[in-house]
Order: C-alpha cells, then sequence, then structure tokens
C-alpha cells in the first residue's frame, strides 16, 4: 500500500510539473509574437491624444543610466484605397531611430522604409487589398479626416491625401498582420495635419529591463504627471491577464489529481495503523505516548510524499529536457510543443506537495485514537 501511494505522488507532481512547465512554454511562445514589437517602457499623454516634445527634452533621457534608445511615433486609423478596394487600417508613423533588431525580426519581404511616401505592410493587409512589393499596378493612397470646424464642401476638402508605395511586407501576430502599416513619422504627420513635435508616443529600449520600475519613476520625474509610462505587460494586458487566468485554472485541475492521488497515502496509513494496532498497544506498553505514536505515522507519510515528490519532479524535468532536446512530441509537422521549465514551476509544485502530503499525513495519523489501542 506504501508503495503504490508512494506511486501516486511520484505520478501527480510529474504531471504537475510537466503541465506547468508546457503552460510555460506555450505563454512564452504566445508572448513572443508581441514581444519585440513592444518596447521596454512607453510614454503616453494621460489626457490628450498627442502631445508636443523637444528632442532636446528626449535626448537628457539617454543620459539617465539604464536608457538605451527612443522612438517617436504617431498612431492612427486611416483609409487605405487601392484602384477598386479599400480598408481602414492603423497607421503607426516611426521615426529613422526605430530599433533595427525589431525590423528585422518582423520583415520577412522587400524592404523597410528608407524615403518619403512609403509603407510596411502586414502581409494580411496586403493580402486582403490585393497588393504586393513594388506594386506598380495598384495605386495605393492614404486618406485622413482634415483637423477643424469649419463646412465640408467637397471630398477633397474633408480628407488629406497621401499616396504611397508597398516597399515590404512584415509577420507579428494574425491581429497586426491583418491592421497595421508602417509609414515613415513625418509622411503621417503631414496626411494627419499635425505639428513636426507633435507625437502620439514615445517608445523606450532599456539596457536592464528588469530594472523598470526605477526607469518609470526617472521618466514620470521628467515629463510630469500629465504622461503615463506603460511596460510591456501593461502594454498587452487583456493578453497577460487571459494566461495567467489560464494558467492558474491548469494549476488548479492538476492540483486536483495530485489531491485525488494523496488519498491513497491517506487510505494506506490508516490501513497501515489498523494492521499494527497490537504493536501500537505494545509501543505504547513500552512507554510510548499517544502523540508519539501519531508523529510516527505522520512523519511515515511526509516521508513517502518527499521521496514521491523528489522522484516525479525529476522524471518530469527529464522528460521535459528530452522534448528540448529531441522534441519528442509535435504541434505541427516543424513545430515542436513549446516547454520551459522554470525554477518557480519547481518552488511550486514542490510547496504544493509538501503542503497537500501534511495535511494528508495529518489527517491519517488522527487515525491513532487511545480507543483504538486499548481495543487491541
Amino acid at each position: 500500500m506504501s508503495k503504490l501511494a508512494g506511486l501516486g505522488v511520484v505520478v501527480g507532481s510529474a504531471a504537475l510539473f510537466i503541465v506547468l512547465s508546457g503552460f510555460n512554454g506555450l505563454k512564452d511562445y504566445s508572448l513572443a509574437f508581441t514581444s519585440f514589437v513592444d518596447p521596454d517602457l512607453k510614454l503616453i499623454p494621460a489626457k490628450s491624444k498627442t502631445f508636443v516634445v523637444k528632442d532636446s527634452l528626449l535626448d537628457d533621457v539617454l543620459k539617465f543610466e539604464n536608457f538605451l534608445s527612443y522612438s517617436k511615433t504617431v498612431e492612427e486609423d486611416v483609409f487605405l484605397s487601392t484602384n477598386s478596394n479599400g480598408e481602414i487600417i492603423s497607421v503607426k508613423g516611426v521615426s529613422e531611430s526605430y530599433p533595427s533588431k525589431t525590423i528585422d525580426s518582423i520583415l520577412y519581404d522587400g524592404i523597410w522604409i528608407n524615403s518619403s511616401n512609403q509603407i510596411v505592410s502586414g502581409w494580411g493587409v496586403a493580402n486582403k487589398l490585393s497588393f504586393g512589393v513594388y506594386d506598380y499596378s495598384k495605386s495605393l493612397k492614404l486618406y485622413a479626416p482634415r483637423p477643424g470646424t469649419k463646412q465640408i464642401l467637397s471630398t477633397e476638402s474633408a480628407f488629406s491625401k497621401l499616396d504611397v508605395v508597398n516597399v515590404g511586407m512584415f509577420e507579428i501576430n494574425e491581429t497586426l498582420d491583418f491592421s497595421l502599416v508602417y509609414i515613415n513619422l513625418e509622411d503621417l504627420q503631414k496626411l494627419l495635419g499635425y505639428e513636426k513635435n507633435q507625437l502620439s508616443s514615445v517608445e523606450f529600449l532599456l539596457k536592464d529591463p528588469s530594472k523598470n520600475k526605477e526607469s518609470i519613476a526617472l521618466l514620470k520625474s521628467k515629463f510630469g504627471n500629465g504622461f503615463a509610462v506603460k511596460t510591456k505587460e501593461q502594454l498587452n494586458d487583456s493578453l497577460y491577464k487571459m494566461l495567467n487566468t489560464e494558467e492558474v485554472a491548469v494549476y488548479l485541475i492538476f492540483t486536483l489529481v495530485l489531491v485525488i492521488a494523496l488519498f491513497n497515502l491517506i487510505s494506506s496509513i490508516i490501513i497501515m495503523v489498523l494492521e499494527k494496532r497490537k504493536n501500537l498497544k505494545t509501543l505504547h506498553s513500552s512507554g510510548a505516548t499517544y502523540k508519539e505514536i501519531k508523529k510516527i505515522f505522520y512523519y511515515q507519510g511526509l516521508i513517502i510524499t518527499s521521496l514521491g515528490g523528489v522522484t516525479g519532479l525529476t522524471l518530469g524535468y527529464l522528460l521535459i529536457l528530452a522534448q528540448e532536446k529531441f522534441s519528442l512530441f509535435m504541434i505541427t509537422s516543424s513545430l515542436p510543443y513549446p516547454v520551459s521549465p522554470k525554477v518557480t514551476t519547481f518552488l511550486i509544485v514542490a510547496i504544493t506537495i509538501l503542503i497537500l502530503g501534511g495535511l494528508a499525513s495529518k489527517i491519517s495519523s488522527n487515525a491513532v485514537t487511545k480507543d483504538l489501542i486499548n481495543k487491541s
């Protein structure tokens, strides 16, 4: 019975570790599609849509120790028109300092913007509107409402227009691929009627992203309360909340599996107590108290739980390593199931096993009673 109970703990702990490591891998894989296009910190106005900032002020920020670079951006929804079709899309105007690491990560066809009147579109946008890279057979135009409150007398007076050519395509994720187009910052400012230094946001890259709290404090002290600073997690808060909720749900489900396995431990110790009643009476007659006898079975349960947990964690870790090295399980023919064993996963599983194992041992040791021993 003890071996069977130990086996249940081994299987339960291994399963919990493997599932959590697999979910960590899926989480990292999902976030990878946004992490390389999101900045470490993003400065945005707290109340207005745009703000005006001097380059000298932004250059002063780079004097702080942890700031690596910045990129000025303008984001707006405009109408992209071809010869026979059109679509409302999001356009992001970026400055020349837009990180080359990001560009290299997302660009898969053509080149990046290096002149005026050029765009780089998501492949989904290009597919919907049927245009390609340097496709001069399609006349691409961007339309945006003109700012002002005067009466609209014609279409030309109501909208500003910009003729563009698509010089490249990017691939990030399904949402952005079908909705986003990059453009030169000055071109978008001209289309929207913005001033030279009128921006939607400023994106910062940090030398050490783990020290973002200190960097956020520096930005707030530099720009004041009229601005908000968002991290990568805050820029994708819905995605992070969804993934964290799913992780908690998965943890609770497989913890329940471990709880069921520990019922075997409770049963085995109780059966052992019943089988050893005569021995327990002898032990009590020799001077052992009821409390000391209970501790014997309590510690026995802890030993079975600890050994089973360590064995299960070891087997689970070895299986995860085998998956990383040999790709034993595949999602598609070219994509192995992502896994990510982390120290926090070890700690979560170990603490869960110790807590549940301690409770199970305590419950089973309570089977030792005065009546049980006296009636033996």
